[in-house]
Order: structure tokens, then sequence, then C-alpha cells
């Protein structure tokens, strides 16, 4: 992702999450992060053929730990397997920033996000109450340890 994605994601953040999407200034703070030999995210965006947005991710890591921050693909694009693209990059990223696990928070009431998840690996370890504001949503918290294998197995499972 670099700068001149921002209003695009910024679209596709307001159509997907629009009661707690991100600003454009919580995008810019982590591209701020995101460059550089002391780089600790990692922002990827994905277009269509015709070179439309459709779908982004983001993972920010510290010592050993990595968080997936966001992760959204266009409605159109559900289905399609490009959550799976991108949490793989995601994890390829989490391993090269040489972390041992990788946590993220899911709203409970997603559970097309928490079966890709599971899928790659990732187990529930508990809940942070009212975490989505202004809803009021619980979130899920999620863990996987060992992200290089992860990647692996679910590279083989999915062709």
């Amino acid at each position: 992702m670099r700068w001149w994605d921002i209003a695009p994601v910024l679209e596709l953040e307001h159509e997907l999450f629009p009661d707690d999407a991100w600003s454009a200034g919580m995008f810019w703070s982590e591209l701020a992060r995101a460059r550089g030999p002391r780089a600790t995210r990692r922002y990827v965006v994905a277009e269509d053929p015709s070179g439309r947005l459709v779908g982004y991710a983001g993972l920010a890591a510290a010592g050993d730990l990595a968080d997936v921050q966001t992760i959204a693909a266009a409605r159109d694009q559900w289905g399609t397997g490009l959550g799976a693209r991108l949490l793989t990059d995601l994890l390829r990223a989490a391993t090269a920033f040489e972390c041992a696990e990788v946590l993220l928070e899911v709203r409970v009431d997603n559970a097309r996000a928490q079966k890709l998840y599971e899928r790659f690996g990732f187990e529930p370890i508990g809940f942070r109450r009212g975490y989505y504001q202004p809803g009021n949503v619980d979130a899920l918290v999620m863990r996987l340890t060992d992200p290089a294998q992860a990647r692996t197995e679910s590279s083989e499972s999915n062709g």
C-alpha cells in the first residue's frame, strides 16, 4: 500500500465497515511505519484486472508478536480466495519479521472471517467486550503460533 492507495482504501473501508471505519490519519500513521530498515508494518492492496482496488490488509509487528491490523475484500470478491491470499501475504510478512505468534481481533458476528482464520490455524483465546464502537460489538481474539507453518499448510490445502 502506498499513499495514493489511501483514498480508494477508505472508500472500501467505509463500504465494508460503516460504523467503525478507520480514518485517513490511521492509515497514514500505519504507512509511516511500513518503510525503511526499521519498518514494523506490512500493508498491501489487491486490484482486479481493470485496476480497481478490491482488497487490502495490514500487519503490525513488535518483537516476536504480530497483529493483523486489518483485512478486507470487496463484496464482489467474497468466495474468490482473495481473503486467503491477503492473509497469506501477512503471514509471510510475520515470518520475515521473525514473529512466533500472530494475533487478531474479529467481530463475533463475522462468521465468514472467523472460518478463514480457522482454516489458517488461528484459535480463539478470548474476547474483548465492546471492542468495536460505536456499535458495542464484541471481538473474538484469535492466535496463531508459528505463522510460517500455517502458511505452508494453507497453501497445500487450497491448491
